[in-house]
């Protein structure tokens, strides 16, 4: 049986890598995808060294030349690619009414068109399979919507409403296609970046499993969904945010 080949974007650190050595242990071929090619050769060595396949792959998901390239680069190592995760992401937090339009449509530059650009690029191969598995991590801000954010949590609403529309189109192909919220998960780029202490402890409080999500959490969920018992599991928005939005 051929091992299967996922490309995870954005997988350099935080979420994205945590997703990637899951994925390696259940026995994927993984191509660490990242803007930052030295971290990403880092997650990839650590999973070589535990005996999974991965190699690593540099690209702007805004330049589809680059994003091709890294794809080809990932198919000549371990074949089609019938797993894609949509990770990369950037975030922001600006007042309404401060918001530029510059920031607004860079928010949605890397954050939609950024996946739209992945999921098109790698789409053929799922098709040629006839199975795929497609999972968009979005964000709780698009379900709830979050003060300061309103540029980010817009675009990750793109995302969801985006994720419904390819379960639909491409359920007939044998594609799924889901979306994982997280809310505000600890340990990675973007939350150590923008939250101070007593903000972090106020947001454990404030939902019914008190402690941080960490991301192991969403890579877990992030499992599930691209396995073969998830197949009957389309344009679904699991969210992973310790009941903080329900």
């Amino acid at each position: 049986m051929s091992v299967k080949v996922a490309l995870v974007t954005g997988a350099a650190a935080g979420i994205g890598a945590a997703i990637s050595r899951r994925l390696a242990r259940d026995g994927i071929a993984i191509g660490v995808l990242d803007i930052l090619l030295d971290d990403a050769t880092k997650v990839a060595n650590e999973i070589v060294a535990a005996g999974g396949k991965a190699i690593p792959l540099k690209a702007s998901i805004t330049d589809r030349r680059q994003v091709t390239a890294a794809v080809n680069k990932l198919r000549q190592a371990f074949g089609p690619i019938t797993i894609l995760v949509n990770n990369a992401g950037i975030t922001g937090f600006v007042a309404f009414e401060e918001l530029t339009e510059a920031q607004w449509d860079r928010m949605f530059e890397v954050n939609v068109k950024g996946t739209f650009i992945v999921t098109q690029v790698v789409l053929p191969d799922m098709k040629a399979a006839s199975w795929g598995r497609i999972v968009n991590i979005s964000s709780s801000s698009a379900q709830s919507g979050a003060v300061l954010m309103a540029h980010y949590s817009a675009s990750k609403g793109a995302i969801i409403a985006l994720t419904k529309t390819l379960a639909r189109e491409l359920g007939p192909l044998g594609i799924t296609c889901n979306n994982i919220p997280p809310r505000f998960v600890m340990n990675t780029v973007m939350s150590e970046s923008s939250v101070t202490d007593s903000h972090r402890q106020a947001m454990i409080e404030s939902g019914p499993i008190r402690r941080q999500g960490e991301p192991e959490d969403i890579a877990g969920a992030c499992a599930w969904l691209v396995s073969d018992e998830a197949g009957y599991v389309t344009g679904q928005t699991i969210g992973v945010n310790g009941g903080r939005y329900i």
